[in-house]
């Protein structure tokens, strides 16, 4: 996954690039845990365990988003916005920010998950896809 890097990388590091497939992979690796802990309902296990468990996944998920913006030509920065879209959206929508922010959701997924890579090396490293 990602052009010979390994599984730590991947999801420990914001260094160098993921291709859209990869990217596709990593994401779900990500985000079925964080649903399936979400989909527990027990307030007290959530209180307890939460702490521990929600900054691991916003974690794993900035570096993944980093590493696919990276291949975008973009700055990893730009991950903030997008995590902290899926942290305000994931109760109810009610409001006018929370359109907005599924706005910039959108934004990531046309983004990061549709287009393709830039062609060669960047700023931040070689063609995940170059062989």
């Amino acid at each position: 996954m990602g052009g010979g890097m390994d599984l730590g990388e991947v999801f420990l590091s914001a260094k160098g690039r993921l291709g859209r497939s990869s990217f596709w992979i990593a994401a779900a690796v990500v985000l079925l845990p964080a649903l399936l802990y979400g989909s527990i309902d027990s307030i007290t296990l959530h209180w307890v365990t939460g702490w521990f468990v929600y900054p691991v996944l916003i974690y794993v998920g900035v570096c993944v988003l980093s590493k696919r913006l990276h291949d975008r030509g973009r700055s990893g920065w730009l991950a903030a916005p997008v995590v902290a879209a899926i942290i305000a959206l994931s109760s109810a929508p009610l409001s006018f920010f929370d359109f907005a922010w599924g706005l910039v959701l959108v934004w990531a997924v046309v983004e990061l998950a549709m287009l393709p890579g830039e062609q060669g090396a960047n700023r931040f490293g070689l063609n995940p896809q170059a062989g």
